[in-house]
């Protein structure tokens, strides 16, 4: 009971967080995008602190020190929310890669916005070489550009559902991939209000250089970032008990 109170207590505080973040960004719509990245990495210091003091979650962070500087594609595995919040504080000048829905969320929309976030828009071919386009001029800014790549939130232990996006902005922008294994789907689970105390494993693993083809690049990074899950979460299920 006392682990769903805490939790109960999270969700209510991570969103009044969002929502104080929001209207102190409100300003910076009217300034330089820096300042409205700075407050993005408040909300992100903010999240990660409820997080810890109300539910009990650390984070270990491994090969921070492999991150260069500049352009770059960061392909995550994506199991919970946190990913979102923790990605914004572990780079210097993140861009995600959002659905044009969230765009037409008043105020959140704004801000995204102004933060230079890259759009994506299901619409055939026509779409997908105006997100490409958007990346590009993104990473030519000297930004990281936040991928994943399974496109949405996977349990830890399903079965790996890889799409050709991050294959496509990689040979079409020419930019290094970093690679990025996570196992915060132990404590937060997918589709569930419960926040399990313990600890959030991060790797960041080899940067891929720019100039492999398209399909041995999505094979290494699937190879790679599995291997390196497995490993973080000692290859149990979310709801698999330790032993």
């Amino acid at each position: 009971m006392l682990i769903i109170a805490r939790s109960l207590l999270f969700a209510g505080l991570f969103h009044l967080n969002l929502a104080a973040h929001l209207i102190a960004a409100l300003p910076t719509l009217a300034m330089p995008r820096r300042r409205i990245m700075a407050i993005a990495k408040s909300w992100s210091r903010a999240s990660a602190w409820l997080l810890r003091v109300v539910c009990g979650i650390t984070v270990e962070w491994a090969g921070l020190d492999r991150v260069p500087a500049g352009r770059l594609i960061v392909a995550s595995k994506h199991q919970s929310t946190w990913e979102i919040f923790a990605l914004i504080g572990a780079f210097d000048d993140p861009a995600f890669i959002i659905k044009r829905e969230a765009m037409q969320i008043p105020l959140l929309g704004w801000c995204l916005r102004k933060a230079g976030m890259v759009v994506v828009d299901r619409g055939g071919r026509p779409a997908a070489a105006a997100l490409t386009e958007q990346a590009r001029h993104e990473l030519d800014r000297g930004r990281q550009l936040i991928v994943f790549p399974e496109g949405a939130r996977r349990r830890p232990g399903a079965e790996p559902v890889y799409g050709d996006g991050v294959a496509r902005l990689y040979a079409e922008t020419g930019a290094p991939c970093l690679p990025v294994a996570s196992s915060s789907g132990m404590v937060w689970p997918l589709r569930s209000l419960v926040r399990r105390p313990g600890t959030i494993r991060v790797e960041l693993l080899d940067v891929i250089p720019p100039g492999l083809a398209g399909q041995t690049l999505l094979e290494r990074l699937e190879g790679e970032i599995e291997a390196a899950t497995a490993r973080l979460t000692g290859g149990r299920a979310a709801d698999t008990p330790e032993s």
